[in-house]
């Protein structure tokens, strides 16, 4: 049987899953289309993952989305400019989480193996209530980010972090617990 998808290769889940990423990164890209109020980036942000976003949600555009079903944002919660969220796999933002300009929330990967490298797969990631990631970092599928943590800018996280830690570095380490002043 001949493959009629428009990439010539099969894609993850279905021709569903095919067609919303294509619907959700066009929202994407309309939302992305100059100054925009946050009550009409929220508005985008309800279309694009079809479910409701808190009036205390922020998010400076532009923002890069591949799969809005599976993006999830808490109450009170805070992306700054140039995030991409590779979504198949299911991104949940709690609440109060801040994530700084140009992050990476990544829950899709691909096998080592050269035979099945064309095959998508994915992790959850979750991005833990009052955490903070700095600017520039990359968060890879499966990963959760623990409550009140702190991610270093720059830093490429592999693995789960806990909660209340300060983690750094290229794979993230455990740096030490988080100060109260």
């Amino acid at each position: 049987m001949e493959n009629k998808k428009p990439t010539g290769k099969d894609y993850v889940g279905s021709d569903d899953v095919y067609a919303e990423v294509q619907r959700t990164m066009q929202l994407a890209a309309y939302m992305n289309t100059g100054w925009r109020p946050e009550e009409e980036v929220r508005t985008y942000l309800e279309k694009i993952t079809g479910r409701e976003v808190d009036a205390t949600v922020r998010v400076f555009t532009p923002l890069h989305i591949n799969y809005g079903p599976g993006v999830s944002f808490g109450r009170d919660c805070f992306l700054n400019f140039g995030c991409t969220l590779l979504a198949l796999g299911g991104i949940t933002i709690e609440d109060g989480a801040f994530i700084g300009p140009h992050c990476v929330l990544a829950t899709e990967y691909h096998p080592e193996d050269p035979a099945r490298r064309h095959s998508l797969l994915t992790k959850p990631i979750v991005i833990g209530r009052n955490a903070w990631l700095g600017a520039n970092v990359t968060v890879l599928a499966g990963v959760t980010v623990g409550e009140n943590a702190i991610v270093a800018a720059g830093s490429v996280v592999t693995k789960d972090v806990p909660a209340g830690m300060v983690v750094a570095g290229t794979p993230a380490k455990v740096i030490r617990p988080i100060r109260e002043d």
